[in-house]
């Protein structure tokens, strides 16, 4: 069995942005258990995944007898249940066993567990109040998971398509100015078509993922960001800040918003009667603000996306305009 040290752990499976979260308050534990997990153990993924969702289950239980006492152990037990969540990303990347199957549960079993721990609370609470306010809590706090876990997917797809297309408009137009500089023997004809092309190439970074980085990894994109950068100049040098920590920008994504409703609210609850419906309104309030956001730089970055895909369309258009013949060419290809 191999020997991996903690090193290889953090190396392997920490992912160079994530929720504030996961980096301060679960990774130190988490990554040592990883280790001892895939030197001692035959533990698989799926198995650590069944895991938590069998621990968030049970800080269900907890939160529905909803005395102080249990809403603290319920607690816990979440934070126990997130860990073991976090744990077989990294087993699976650390050894190499990740799955499609496995990433498909891990999501629905993350679904499961907020619908689960969402219904206990809130019905617990109401069981002891008799207020009406925590069902609506409930239903608030299924609402805005949904909502938070639909965009990202539709945000992420949308992104990936209009990164694939833009890319595949500059390797064509791309190709077709190499053409023609081969054709002419020398550099292309076309210097402002070279620094059209150029521009609409100058924002190759690693994209920022609006997917939980759980369930999708980073890949170097084209980053359509200009837009936001250039009316929020700070933004960059508060990134980098964030970075260096391994921190991302987005601060209360949809792991905060958990953690709010199902580890501070019932720990404060246990202390303050009443407490879960402020705390949750909180984290709403929070994560809505960040979704927003991002809501408004997609925004940005679909204009920025119309800008250079034109950009470079218009290389394209020139230079078949150009050399008509290698049009024809193209179009029988494509056919």
């Amino acid at each position: 069995m191999a020997d991996f040290t903690l090193d290889d752990v953090r190396q392997r499976t920490y992912k160079a942005r994530d929720a504030w979260w996961t980096v301060l308050l679960v990774d130190p534990l988490a990554s040592r258990l990883v280790k001892f997990t895939a030197n001692r153990t035959r533990i698989t993924p799926n198995q650590l995944t069944v895991g938590a969702l069998i621990l968030g289950l049970a800080a269900g239980a907890c939160f529905a007898v909803a005395t102080p006492l249990w809403l603290v152990v319920g607690a816990l037990l979440y934070h126990l249940s997130f860990t073991l969540d976090c744990m077989d990303g990294k087993i699976a990347r650390l050894k190499g066993t990740g799955s499609v199957f496995g990433a498909w549960l891990d999501y629905i079993f993350d679904r499961v567990r907020v619908l689960a721990c969402a219904i206990t609370l809130m019905a617990g609470q109401y069981h002891n109040t008799g207020n009406t306010a925590y069902i609506w809590t409930g239903l608030a706090v299924v609402f805005l998971d949904m909502l938070r876990y639909m965009d990202a997917l539709e945000i992420y797809k949308v992104r990936n398509q209009m990164r694939a297309t833009l890319r595949t408009a500059q390797e064509r137009a791309q190709e077709l100015l190499d053409e023609a500089a081969r054709a002419e023997g020398g550099p292309s004809a076309s210097a402002a078509a070279d620094d059209r092309l150029r521009s609409a190439q100058a924002d190759l970074e690693p994209s920022e993922a609006d997917l939980e980085d759980q369930v999708v990894a980073e890949n170097p994109n084209i980053a359509l960001q200009q837009g936001f950068n250039q009316r929020f100049p700070w933004y960059a040098r508060i990134r980098n800040v964030l970075m260096r920590g391994r921190i991302r920008p987005h601060l209360i994504s949809g792991i905060e918003f958990q953690m709010g409703v199902f580890i501070v609210a019932p720990l404060i609850a246990a202390v303050v009667s009443g407490a879960v419906i402020p705390v949750v309104a909180v984290s709403a309030a929070g994560m809505l603000f960040f979704e927003f956001v991002i809501i408004y730089k997609f925004w940005l970055s679909s204009r920025d996306y119309g800008r250079k895909l034109a950009d470079v369309q218009a290389v394209i258009a020139e230079q078949e305009a150009r050399f008509p013949e290698r049009a024809q060419v193209s179009a029988g290809q494509q056919a």
